[in-house]
């Protein structure tokens, strides 16, 4: 079982296949990890535009669970750069808690984008995306999550805007749907279960903003999230294992598509 995790600021990510991980932002980690086949990308691209042309919304990705990427905009094990859509978080029409969702299955891999706007639990506009620490996490902030998925593995990015300028955030991948109280994401999402939490056995997104409150992150494993197993990420109030619950995005991830 192997792991790489890329912390970055703002800024463009480097490709993860066939290259070691690149420590960014601070507490920064430093892996290797073995190469993940790339998926054709024109391939993956055409049957995003495709998707795209006839009216996808919200789409949910083979294998159950629902949508969301690796990095929106930058590519993932060979998905296109820029991928379905090159809009900012958060950017288009429809529901402003939640826009330009997309999920695309080419063969056996799959490619999926979810972003949403921050809100309060119990605001006016249901949202996906809430808030429990405005002071951390402001109302309007945006985020975008991406996952690729193939047999050999899983990667998993985010982009976030608006948040505190400069400032280290903890981020985790978590079994449950975002909810009013923090605790009802659940628990970190881990691989075989452990008594103790890793990025090894689990999915970390620590990053760090910069002078505009922008971050970004990036985890590659290579091992597939059990279906319907994990289903949002959770924003913490300090990097590492554990934290307070600041903020909290309900994104179904999926295992890796199929034949």
């Amino acid at each position: 079982m192997t792991a790489w995790m890329v912390r970055t600021g703002h800024g463009p990510a480097h490709p993860i296949s066939g290259r070691r991980g690149m420590a960014g932002g601070e507490g920064g980690a430093r892996s290797r990890g073995r190469r993940v086949s790339r998926v054709p990308g024109v391939l993956a691209g055409t049957a995003a535009l495709l998707a795209l042309a006839c009216g996808v919304g919200v789409a949910h990705g083979t294998g159950g669970g629902g949508a969301a990427d690796a990095s929106g905009g930058h590519g993932a094990h060979g998905a296109p750069a820029g991928g379905v859509s090159a809009r900012e978080p958060g950017g288009g029409g429809g529901e402003p808690s939640r826009k330009d969702d997309v999920s695309v299955a080419v063969g056996g891999s799959s490619w999926m984008r979810a972003a949403g706007v921050f809100s309060p639990p119990g605001s006016f506009v249901p949202s996906d995306a809430l808030t429990y620490d405005t002071g951390l996490v402001p109302a309007g902030a945006r985020i975008e999550v991406t996952q690729f998925a193939d047999p050999s593995g899983t990667r998993v990015g985010a982009r976030l805007r608006g948040l505190v300028p400069g400032r280290a955030y903890g981020m985790h991948v978590h079994t449950s749907p975002c909810g009013a109280d923090p605790a009802a994401a659940g628990p970190h999402y881990q691989h075989r279960p452990a008594a103790t939490a890793d990025p090894v056995n689990e999915v970390w997104l620590d990053f760090r903003t910069d002078e505009e409150g922008d971050g970004r992150a990036e985890a590659l494993h290579g091992w597939g999230f059990r279906e319907g197993g994990a289903r949002s990420v959770i924003i913490h109030d300090r990097q590492g294992g554990a934290g307070e619950r600041a903020a909290c995005f309900t994104v179904p991830f999926g295992p890796h598509g199929r034949d």
